[in-house]
């Protein structure tokens, strides 16, 4: 156990505070153990994986922090019929497996490339990108529950999946979960062609009509390629790329809501006859184009003072920590691209990250 190990040191935004007490854990038993100890001595509890989903107030988290560090996944079954079932330890590296998954001719995660962040926060956010979440292949999710100092089990249908919603998240509250995941198990097709490609920008660079497969490491390696040009995957030297990655959800709205809006909105049909937009389009036409928050020069902000938070320079998405930015200087940003939008269209934004101790 250690102590006040800056959380900023732990997420891909690079802010937050220090954590009271920090620990690891490698195994599920030490994961289990972890939990119940701070639970035991009533301890407000924060989970870490990759840290690609969370903004952490300045102050940082006065409890344990606990970093899911486990590895590792299995092929429990394979067969041409049922194709592969895949346990992933919670702790290991997403994008790792999706390569892995592809490499060993499983079939279905091959769009979901360059995601950061570990393989236990996929069902939790219900992850998702270029017309492919984990729902469609998660066959279980094994939890730790809290509330029944127990371990339960999920199945797809249990964990009541959503747009970038499940009953993990549902239940979680500023950080702490009730379930802790410690493995996810996926159903995957054998083969090396992927799922049908359902969006439009990936079928275009594929050269494949929408619906087709392709083969799975070249869909693979054109995900990574639109992902690196939007400054979706992390890169040491690319400031863009410190962010939680999308910063607001695509909202989803009634018919009437989505109808007021300019023909060239793009819309996108939801579930239960509701309509999803583009958040992009929605910030970029409120009057915020990429890099809001640098002056022409790339050094300034709006008032004239080093920019330490914009939005990307790449993407309207994604909110970046230029050098130095706080968790205050984050959600500066992200309150007045809200507040625009809503001016502009009378739609309101909502944060894909978890802020924990802090709100927009």
């Amino acid at each position: 156990m250690s102590e006040n190990v800056l959380l900023s040191s732990l997420t891909t935004l690079g802010v937050g505070g220090p954590a009271r007490n920090y620990a690891e854990a490698a195994t599920e038993a030490e994961i289990i153990a972890a939990v119940r100890s701070a639970d035991d001595a009533g301890e407000r509890l924060l989970i870490v994986g990759g840290g690609s989903n969370l903004v952490v107030s300045d102050d940082g988290f006065d409890g344990t922090v606990l970093k899911i560090a486990s590895q590792g996944f299995t092929a429990t079954a394979e067969d041409s019929c049922g194709g592969a079932s895949v346990v992933v330890q919670a702790g290991h590296d997403w994008d790792d497996f999706v390569h892995q998954s592809v490499l060993h001719a499983w079939s279905g995660l091959e769009a979901l490339s360059g995601i950061p962040g570990l393989a236990g926060a996929t069902p939790v956010q219900n992850v998702g990108a270029y017309g492919a979440d984990v729902s469609q292949t998660i066959a279980a999710v094994r939890t730790w529950d809290r509330e029944r100092n127990a371990v339960r089990t999920f199945t797809n249908s249990e964990l009541k999946f959503g747009y970038r919603d499940s009953i993990i998240k549902q239940t979680t509250a500023d950080g702490s979960p009730r379930y802790v995941v410690l493995t996810v198990e996926f159903q995957l097709l054998l083969g090396r062609m992927s799922a049908p490609v359902k969006y439009a920008e990936l079928a275009r660079r594929l050269g494949v009509e929408v619906g087709r497969r392709a083969n799975s490491l070249e869909l693979r390696r054109a995900v990574l390629e639109l992902r690196a040009a939007k400054g979706m995957v992390l890169d040491p030297g690319d400031r863009d790329t410190f962010s939680t990655g999308s910063f607001f959800t695509n909202p989803i709205v009634a018919a009437p809501v989505a109808d007021a809006l300019p023909a060239d909105a793009p819309r996108y049909p939801a579930a239960d006859g509701l309509t999803k937009l583009s958040a992009a389009w929605l910030i970029e036409h409120a009057g915020f184009s990429k890099g809001y928050g640098l002056a022409l020069d790339g050094g300034t902000d709006d008032a004239g003072t080093p920019a330490r938070a914009s939005l990307s320079t790449k993407h309207t998405l994604a909110i970046t920590n230029r050098g130095g930015a706080t968790a205050g200087d984050v959600l500066g940003v992200a309150r007045k691209v809200r507040d625009g939008v809503v001016r502009q269209f009378g739609i309101t934004l909502h944060p894909e990250p978890v802020l924990v101790g802090c709100r927009l």
